[in-house]
């Protein structure tokens, strides 16, 4: 490695408050500010250091060359019919960005929405998009910079003309439409002048709007006087005759429920209210209110009542289609009808985070048998609103970039293939092993290992992938780094940990708030796991995580620094002190935990990264990779623990802070995923001793 100048250490402040009887030292929070001249000069510093030590690595280039092959390789979205049409997206090889295609009958497929067409330089992402049930018009959301912001604009999809937007402030807003195309439901901020500052990311409402009318002339149809941190749900029916809206307080693990009758007195009656439990609720071609949920089944079901008969709306007078699995978790349906009339529901069940397909009888008379799809993950399973016996399934694996299958209720057992994405290199020949590690309290964490090995002929460099948090499932996908590290010889492994929803909604809660510890713990035997079994040895093994993700390895490089070699840390929480105080943090305290709270506070710092770094330890090799225009996350985050482990180091590896502009915590353009791709990767290697050609 070639000689350079070590970053300056930022300098530390003796600040120390007292936090419901906790002291609490908070040296680097001037760094907080990053309009502060001496953030901005310890950040130029940073990216002196950061360039210099990326610049030195052998590997860039040739993961560089691989990754570009292998992102490149494009993707395929589900198709969302209406009347005749199919609306999807794909990504070619060569394509920075996704595209938004309509494809009628006989005809090729025609491009609505090209990201590229709106911006060249590859900043404006395609965020949400849904068509009118007539399939002539269509709302699309787009966000530039990277801020997430989601600007609302409907066009007519015969000619393209733009009919109504931007509308700014509708980050996260599902839209659903009455039928005629004329109006619709949406949900959008108000207005920064109309909330208290410091709150201006929150304060969502649902508005009935009608397309080409001045928002502000908006009706307001709910959201007022309730609590400003909600996000809101919206579904209509395809008559137009059924509304429900939805809430959730942040990211709580619990909805409440409304249904109207907009043929009726159009009032919003409540199904599910302060109840703690998840339910997805929509009036479907038959008429019936389907209802998917978690209420007294963690795992998931799929029950039917009658929108028009409040009676049913009981929980005890639901009638189950898909009742809850011993073994299994429910993860999505499509209502599909059978050749000799009736209905069937085509359902998609998770085992150990491998997905199954499965046909039910929309009767509830039960299963009436399996469907053969290979090892993987089923994204998604749609049908046309009208009818008709095919639905549309989502699939990936480790190996196959995102493609669609067909099912048909004529030849229910088999899937037939309808849209492929081109692979533009070669996929390596990945052998995925499954095993389980043991973690602290003896729970059995499941684990998915890529090799160009069945099994461990010798340790190789490792890289250990989690997340664990907000109910989010680790299931096989293509990933174009697991495959770039897997192709050079290296083995990539990913954890289903605790916090995820593999195992339904009891895993969830089983590594939140007071329990988050259980994630670091599995995590944790995940690594050793790798090392016991010979996949790896600890001065050959990184972790690597994002987001929630960089909450874990930022802890494990805290809790265990001697367990890894390297850490790549993206776009981290590291201060669990004050992350709710940033970003959309607050909307996360359920998951977590608020320190407003004594109790809550003692379980943050019981593992808060930020808060244990320790003078003298010997520190693994870390690369932080932030982006300064993410409105989710933070950048202070890995500003604050990249200065404290620089400071507190004995071990000499680097602490490197990589900072990107202009892109946020989402979508980004295919040349920048593999330009940070490929320093992730090279950085891993320089420090797991993967010696890459």
């Amino acid at each position: 490695m070639s000689t350079r100048p070590d970053p300056a250490l930022a300098p530390r402040l003796d600040l120390v408050e007292d936090l419901h009887g906790h002291p609490v030292a908070d040296p680097y929070r001037w760094l907080e500010d990053p309009a502060d001249p001496r953030t901005q000069a310890w950040a130029a510093d940073q990216d002196r250091y950061a360039g210099e030590v990326l610049a030195d690595l052998p590997a860039t280039e040739a993961f560089a060359q691989r990754l570009g092959e292998l992102v490149r390789s494009g993707a395929v979205g589900i198709p969302v019919w209406r009347a005749g049409r199919a609306f999807s997206t794909r990504r070619d090889p060569g394509q920075e960005h996704a595209v938004l295609r309509v494809h009628e009958a006989m005809s090729t497929p025609r491009v609505l929405v090209d990201p590229m067409a709106l911006d060249a330089a590859g900043t404006t992402t395609l965020d949400a998009w849904s068509p009118s049930w007539e399939g002539t018009r269509l709302a699309y959301q787009v966000s530039v910079g990277g801020d997430e912001e989601s600007l609302l604009h409907v066009l007519d999809v015969a000619t393209g003309e733009l009919l109504d937007g931007p509308v700014d402030r509708c980050r996260y807003s599902p839209v659903a439409w009455l039928p005629g195309g004329e109006e619709l439901f949406y949900v959008r901020r108000l207005a920064p002048d109309q909330v208290p500052a410091g709150e201006e990311q929150f304060h969502r409402r649902v508005f009935r709007h009608r397309v080409g009318a001045d928002p502000s002339t908006d009706v307001l149809v709910h959201g007022e006087g309730l609590d400003p941190t909600n996000y809101y749900g919206v579904r209509t029916s395809a008559d137009g005759r059924w509304l429900v809206v939805s809430a959730s307080a942040g990211t709580a693990p619990r909805d409440d429920v409304w249904v109207a009758d907009l043929a009726g007195d159009g009032e919003l009656r409540p199904l599910q209210v302060g109840v703690d439990a998840q339910t997805a609720a929509w009036v479907a071609r038959d008429g019936r209110l389907w209802l998917f949920t978690d209420r007294d089944a963690p795992r998931s079901r799929l029950a039917v009542a009658d929108p028009a008969d409040p009676a049913t709306w009981d929980p005890a007078a639901w009638r189950d289609v898909v009742p809850q699995s011993d073994d299994a978790v429910l993860t999505d349906v499509a209502l599909v009808d059978a050749p000799d009339g009736g209905r069937r529901v085509l359902a998609v069940h998770a085992v150990d985070a491998t997905d199954r397909l499965s046909v039910w009888a929309a009767d509830g008379s039960g299963r009436l048998g399996e469907v053969a799809v290979p090892p993987g993950s089923v994204a998604g399973v749609s049908a046309p609103p009208e009818g008709g016996t095919t639905a549309w399934v989502g699939f990936t694996d480790h190996a196959t970039p995102p493609s669609v299958l067909t099912w048909d209720a004529a030849d229910p057992t088999a899937l037939q293939p309808w849209e492929q994405a081109p692979v533009a290199g070669a996929v390596p020949p990945v052998v995925v092993t499954e095993t389980h590690a043991t973690s602290a309290d003896g729970t059995p964490v499941h684990l998915f290992v890529l090799s160009l090995e069945a099994a461990p002929s010798g340790p190789r460099p490792t890289v250990l992938y989690g997340y664990g948090g907000f109910g989010v499932p680790l299931t096989p996908g293509y990933s174009a780094q697991a495959l770039a590290w897997v192709a050079a010889g290296g083995v990539w492994a990913v954890a289903n940990l605790r916090g995820g929803s593999e195992h339904g909604e009891e895993w969830h809660r089983a590594g939140m708030r007071e329990r988050k510890q259980n994630v670091f713990d599995d995590f944790a035997a995940a690594g050793e796991h790798l090392v016991a079994q010979g996949w790896t040895t600890r001065e050959q093994l990184g972790v690597f995580g994002g987001s929630n993700g960089g909450l874990l390895v930022g802890t494990t490089a805290t809790q265990r620094p001697d367990l890894v070699a390297a850490v790549v840390c993206s776009a981290p929480l590291l201060d669990m002190v004050r992350y709710e105080l940033f970003g959309l943090g607050r909307t996360w305290n359920d998951e977590y935990g608020t320190a407003a709270d004594p109790e809550e506070l003692g379980w943050l710092l019981g593992y808060s990264p930020y808060h244990h770094v320790a003078e003298g330890t010997a520190y693994p090799a870390v690369l932080f990779t932030t982006f300064e225009s993410d409105t989710r996350v933070d950048p202070l985050h890995a500003r604050k623990l990249a200065a404290a482990l620089q400071h507190a180091t004995s071990s000499g590896a680097p602490v490197v802070l990589r900072r990107e502009v202009a892109v946020g915590h989402g979508a980004r353009a295919v040349s920048r995923t593999v330009g940070l791709a490929a320093d992730q990767l090279a950085f891993l290697a320089r420090a797991t001793g993967l010696e890459v050609l």
